[in-house]
């Protein structure tokens, strides 16, 4: 009994060395090279394309981003300027050229109103001009915020559809490993690891693509709202110049009666 004891536990610890070395043999090797590049290039044509789109997605809304930021920062400064420029001047035909495309054409507006009004001396011709003068600013002031907002649209496409479609570049890949995975008639890690691996690629890329273009597109929701304040504050300063002029018409009309 004592020997047969012994010959069990013998065979048990030769059996606990083996494993290992079992397990060594058979243990599945990864690839070496398993970067991004290498991954895009062993991956499907169709979830090829799904990336090549995410990084074209990717630089779009980079490059939205550097134009709008630059168009702000220097709309933000003319503004600005032409707002003090219209504050210190005493007549419209005195104001002196401005910096902003919006605000050059307000001034324009008010220029053309007053002079194309029949009679700055008479109340019902000023009214009219007033309404009319409104209503130009108006649309001067939405085409100027419409021409700011370029690019908005397709930054919220890609925030809004970036991560479905890297998710279908990510199923269509582990479908393709599945079916891999069938030929082969294997679960081994070096089989199916690279295939799932360049199938989740597609959906980082889809996070790299959507993230950046929701964060870029709430900054310059809150920047467009402060492009029009100002470009109302231009609008109003040219409005009160064109009451001004219609108001100096009404009192010479008065000194001349008295």
């Amino acid at each position: 009994m004592r020997r047969y004891l012994i010959a069990v536990v013998a065979v048990a610890n030769a059996g606990f060395l083996a494993v290992p070395a079992l397990a060594a043999t058979q243990a599945p090797v990864t690839p070496n090279d398993m970067t991004a590049w290498s991954m895009f290039l062993g991956a499907d044509w169709v979830v090829k394309a799904v990336m090549l789109l995410l990084v074209c997605a990717s630089i779009t809304t980079w490059a939205i981003c550097i134009a709008r930021h630059n168009d702000f920062r220097r709309a933000s400064r003319t503004l600005a300027m032409d707002e003090a420029t219209l504050a210190e001047a005493a007549t419209l035909d005195g104001v002196e050229p401005l910096g902003c495309a919006a605000s050059a054409e307000l001034l324009a507006a008010a220029r053309e109103e007053v002079k194309g009004c029949v009679d700055l001396s008479n109340a019902r011709s000023v009214d009219a001009m007033t309404e009319r003068l409104s209503i130009r600013l108006a649309a001067v002031e939405g085409s100027a915020a419409q021409s700011m907002r370029a690019g908005f649209s397709v930054l919220a496409s890609i925030g809004a559809t970036g991560p479905f479609v890297g998710l279908f570049g990510t199923v269509w890949g582990i479908m393709n490993s599945f079916i891999g995975i069938s030929h082969a008639q294997t679960t081994n890690l070096a089989v199916v690891a690279p295939g799932i691996a360049e199938a989740l690629l597609a959906t980082g890329l889809g996070l790299v693509a959507a993230i950046p273009a929701v964060l870029v597109y709430n900054i310059f929701s809150r920047r467009m709202a402060e492009f029009r304040r100002r470009v109302h504050h231009v609008s109003v300063r040219v409005a009160c110049l064109a009451s001004h002029e219609a108001e100096r018409a009404q009192v010479g009309r008065l000194k001349i009666a008295s």
